[in-house]
């Protein structure tokens, strides 16, 4: 099996320059909030100019979002390609057991849902980011079924796969939780009891 490709030395400084950012931008929004805080603090706290800053990041609030496009392409990459003997369901279920429980459990996952719902502006920009997944999502579940984008079942499945962190945020046993749902999507629903 080949070895995925080692990023040169070039990309390595540049992953690390954007993450350094990222994070500088974080702890200042979690310090300060996210109103009190300028592009301007973000890249002297990073230790960059506003023009390298820019380069890695289109606006302020995509510095609070800075995974989300490797996520998206996660969620795709689970659909298309996942083993020929594996369906869609649990792929996604694998994927999500994965990816968003380490998520879910980190240590400042509190602070940072806080300041996305207190932040009218990251809150929009939540919103349509989770429509832009759903998008995603669901053409690479239609791709795989052969229909069309506009197929309601593949759209709906696609939107009820990213409502699992808000369906599950707060529970005792989050891989309970997570398992529960997606028995619910492989067997459909059996009424509690």
């Amino acid at each position: 099996m080949d070895k995925p490709p080692v990023a040169g030395r070039r990309e390595r400084k540049k992953a690390a320059t954007r993450q350094a950012i990222a994070d500088a931008a974080l702890q200042l929004f979690l310090e300060r909030g996210y109103d009190r805080v300028s592009i301007r603090d973000i890249a002297e706290a990073a230790d960059v100019s506003t023009t390298t800053l820019f380069k890695h990041f289109p606006g302020k609030e995509a510095l609070v979002f800075d995974q989300e496009a490797d996520r998206e392409a996660e969620l795709v990459a689970a659909v298309r390609q996942r083993p020929a003997s594996q369906g869609i369901v649990d792929a996604l279920r694998e994927h999500v057991l994965t990816s968003w429980l380490p998520v879910a459990t980190h240590p400042r996952r509190a602070e940072f849902t806080d300041l996305v719902n207190s932040t009218p502006a990251l809150h929009e920009y939540a919103e349509r980011m989770w429509t832009r997944h759903t998008a995603a999502l669901s053409a690479a579940i239609a791709d795989d079924a052969g229909t069309s984008h506009d197929n309601i079942a593949c759209h709906a499945l696609a939107r009820f796969i990213l409502e699992i962190p808000a369906l599950t945020g707060g529970r005792q046993d989050l891989r309970t939780a997570v398992e529960e749902i997606f028995d619910l999507l492989t067997h459909g629903w059996r009424p509690p009891g």
